[in-house]
């Protein structure tokens, strides 16, 4: 099935490394996108936008975060807003995956480099698979966004016209599959208003929840579950994603219906139906999507910080979505809970979770609240104080679980601030995941043998 590949290419560093060849292909998009909307013809003035600001915007859109300095609408033209477009689907995808699956189409034979990226970028547990995965990424992922577009088409289109309610359906589609967060909605008169026109408007809510939940879930649950007819069963993972899944929309639906539900500047006003309807959308938006139907800045305190628990733990993995996953969550807790027990092993439904998978799950939980306590930490000082730290929290949450929800603060940043927002959307979206996979890279060579250590604990 595979071509072995020629001599020196198989023993070189990236060939050796997936994880690495993957986030130099981030880098390379995300090099490209800011040269391009750095240029004047992707601004609406015409003029060149500072390296910084489109170095941010091309990260958030690669990195399908939805973080923005301009309100994209109103500063880039429309060759802009396309750039931004490609971006969110190659970041959402993957330039790997995108590249390989282009390979398959044309017939041509994968080398045993190509097919381990292929792996690696789908998350397929083997090479005989990658083929299907790929096809069912691509044409999966086409598929659901055109059907996105088109029932959100029958709501733009009489709005805004035939030419931008399609241009406005498709991005929107696009974007929230990906769960990016970008929009177009500038142009009804209210810069950075994402989807607040129709916060009480089912016919466009209902089909961005429904892009985002399953550009979330995964694409190898996706996999799993068109096989259900002739398996009659799913795997642990599947099975796992789909209960936490569930259970997390409930549990952030109730909460900010309760949390929000006399809040003035946020559910207050709206009818029973709008409040609902609100809830259940910021519940699945703080899953990465970063679209919002309130305004997020009016949000009390502890519905900001339930956002932040909701935004860190994230989508599935080997989907569009970001933060630590909740699979990692899972095996964490299960893990605590077995301790308590005094059991030597993590049990999930009556199985033993490998002890590697563990070691990872604790490894990711870790190094993300490091990564977001630090950073959070560097924002406060170079803000000066302007903002409250559970605002600062919030959004750098946000950019690092690759969320894009905002409460105004990438636009006020300064450059130390939108450096170190940049740095966290990029590991968000492919840092800890290149931590995975090395952890689960086993080294050649002959392993020393260690004495034992003892050290106690608690």
């Amino acid at each position: 099935m595979f071509n072995r590949p020629p001599a020196g290419m198989g023993g070189g560093r990236l060939a050796r490394n997936p994880a690495r060849t993957i986030c130099l292909s981030f880098l390379l998009i995300i090099a490209v996108g800011t040269l391009l909307l750095m240029m004047p013809f992707s601004a609406r003035s015409g003029r060149f936008t500072p390296p910084l600001d489109a170095l941010f915007t091309a990260t958030s859109a690669t990195c399908v975060t939805g973080l923005v300095v301009y309100d994209t609408w109103s500063h880039w033209s429309g060759v802009g807003q396309g750039i931004i477009l490609v971006l969110i689907q190659v970041g959402g995808l993957g330039l790997v995956t995108m590249g390989s699956f282009f390979n398959v189409l044309v017939g041509r034979r994968m080398g045993l480099h190509t097919a381990d990226l292929a792996k690696e970028s789908v998350n397929s547990d083997s090479f005989a698979g990658v083929r299907h995965m790929l096809r069912t990424v691509i044409i999966g992922t086409l598929l659901v966004e055109l059907l996105g577009a088109a029932a959100l088409a029958c709501t733009f289109i009489p709005r805004m016209g035939l030419q931008e309610g399609a241009v406005n359906s498709v991005f929107t589609s696009v974007s929230a599959f990906c769960n990016a967060g970008f929009d177009l909605m500038g142009q009804e008169g209210t810069p950075f208003s994402s989807l607040t026109a129709f916060t009480e408007n089912w016919a466009v809510t209902l089909p961005v929840m429904l892009l985002v939940i399953l550009g979330g879930l995964g694409f190898v649950v996706w996999d799993d579950l068109l096989r259900w007819r002739r398996t009659r069963t799913v795997t642990l993972h599947t099975w796992l994603v789909l209960r936490l899944t569930g259970a997390l929309l409930l549990l952030g639906f109730f909460a900010f219906l309760l949390l929000e539900w006399s809040n003035p500047g946020t559910l207050g006003p709206l009818s029973l139906g709008g409040k609902l309807n609100a809830a259940l959308f910021h519940s699945v938006s703080c899953r990465t999507a970063g679209f919002n139907t309130v305004d997020l800045a009016a949000l009390t305190g502890e519905s900001k910080f339930l956002s932040v628990l909701l935004m860190f733990v994230g989508a599935a993995p080997a989907g569009t979505g970001g933060g630590i996953k909740i699979t990692t969550v899972a095996v964490v807790v299960m893990t605590v809970l077995c301790v308590l027990r005094g059991e030597e092993d993590t049990i999930i439904q009556r199985r033993k979770v490998e002890k590697q998978a563990v070691y990872r799950a604790l490894s990711l939980l870790s190094m993300g609240i490091l990564i977001v306590a630090a950073s959070t930490l560097a924002i406060l000082l170079a803000m000066g104080g302007r903002f409250d730290a559970i605002d600062v929290v919030f959004e750098e949450t946000s950019a690092f679980a690759t969320v894009g929800l905002s409460v105004g603060i990438s636009g006020a940043a300064g450059p130390l601030s939108k450096i170190v927002l940049i740095l966290n959307m990029f590991l968000g979206r492919v840092g800890l995941l290149s931590l995975a996979l090395a952890l689960a890279m086993k080294s050649g060579g002959k392993k020393e043998v260690l004495p034992s250590g003892r050290i106690l604990i608690g």
